[in-house]
């Protein structure tokens, strides 16, 4: 049985919610995560203005000693930006397939394999479009690509930044590509943000001195998304954009073949200083 710490993160190509250059300071927070697998997303490749921002998926890859594998997706004049897998295991094969949807949205699908104790798991970093219909027409090529090449009962992880906020596609992955979110069946979850009112209250206790913690750290318990009779129960991901306070449920990370031993997304400083997103990290169990 083989542990892994799997950690999904947009990181806004190196730049903090306001804009400050968070590069030292990110490789430094997800070295300190141990991450054994990482799906990033807006990963520069090339940054011809910032030296201190070119590379970023190398960067962060040698600093990590992890390998690195960048699907380069936007190109503009002096700069582009991707997505990028790293893993401290083997990364036997990668290709990046074009998914753009129309000429304002440059989005790609990387897909690699990587190996685990002689086992072979398909690692799939996606970052989709704005627009529902854009997003419904490629998760569909992705699934025709998972068809195709990636073989049944395999091990899978998807993961990255759905910009699902209504989770609107859950029910496709969790029927047509048997995946399941993390949060659905982790036995304990962290990093969930509570309700308004609740949210409400506590900031005003904050205000008072009446609470040391931030009001985005609450542990929560969170139910299956499938019931004992198959259906699908709509359970809803956590919240982790904008990173200062979390309203929409962007990021995901789905998998396949695994138990999960634990999901949080992490929330409060640093992170609310490195990206305009909340990282998740989860620790699977592979059989």
């Amino acid at each position: 049985m083989s542990l892994i710490r799997v950690v999904s993160y947009n990181i806004h190509k190196g730049r903090s919610l306001g804009g400050r250059d968070s590069m030292a300071e990110l490789r430094l927070e997800l070295h300190g995560l141990r991450p054994d697998v990482m799906f990033l997303q807006e990963v520069q490749g090339r940054n011809d203005k910032h030296g201190a921002l070119h590379a970023q998926h190398a960067s962060l890859g040698a600093a990590l000693h992890m390998e690195v594998a960048y699907g380069c997706n936007a190109v503009r004049d002096q700069t582009d930006h991707g997505n990028a897998l790293l893993s401290r295991y083997p990364i036997l094969k990668f290709e990046n397939q074009d998914i753009s949807d129309h000429r304002m949205e440059q989005r790609g699908l990387l897909h690699g394999v990587i190996e685990l104790d002689g086992c072979e798991i398909h690692c799939f970093v996606v970052h989709l479009g704005l627009f529902a219909g854009g997003r419904e027409r490629q998760i569909q090529l992705m699934a025709e690509r998972i068809n195709r090449l990636v073989p049944e009962g395999t091990p899978m992880l998807i993961a990255g930044d759905f910009n699902d906020w209504n989770d609107r596609l859950a029910p496709f992955f969790v029927r047509q590509l048997g995946v399941v979110e993390v949060f659905a069946n982790a036995p304990l979850t962290r990093g969930e943000v509570p309700k308004l009112r609740d949210s409400m209250r506590r900031l005003g206790g904050v205000l008072r001195g009446e609470f040391r913690e931030g009001i985005t750290r609450l542990p929560t318990h969170r139910i299956n998304q499938l019931t004992m009779q198959g259906g699908y129960n709509p359970v809803p991901p956590p919240r982790t954009f904008p990173s200062a306070f979390p309203m929409l449920r962007l990021d995901r990370i789905y998998q396949r073949g695994f138990a999960v031993r634990s999901a949080r997304v992490l929330r409060g400083r640093p992170w609310t200083q490195l990206s305009d997103h909340s990282p998740i990290l989860a620790e699977l169990e592979l059989p």
